[in-house]
């Protein structure tokens, strides 16, 4: 598996997508939490989307290994 992807005659790191993917699906899931009320029930709700992000994005580039 090739670490850099050719864009635009740029070479970007392989999990600059993975990154930018997580970074949406964490928005969407930050969403779904605030309405639903999980950050009423959580001590410090910027570290808790902090690890929900990093959470995501090893999952992610995790699957991307494979």
């Amino acid at each position: 598996m090739p670490r850099e992807l050719a864009l635009f005659d740029a070479l970007v790191p392989n999990l600059l997508p993975v990154f930018l993917v997580s970074i949406i699906v964490q928005a969407a899931l930050d969403r779904v939490m605030a309405w639903c009320g999980v950050y009423r029930h959580v001590w410090h709700p910027p570290l808790f989307r902090l690890s929900c992000f990093v959470c995501i994005f090893s999952v992610c580039g995790l699957l991307t290994l494979r």
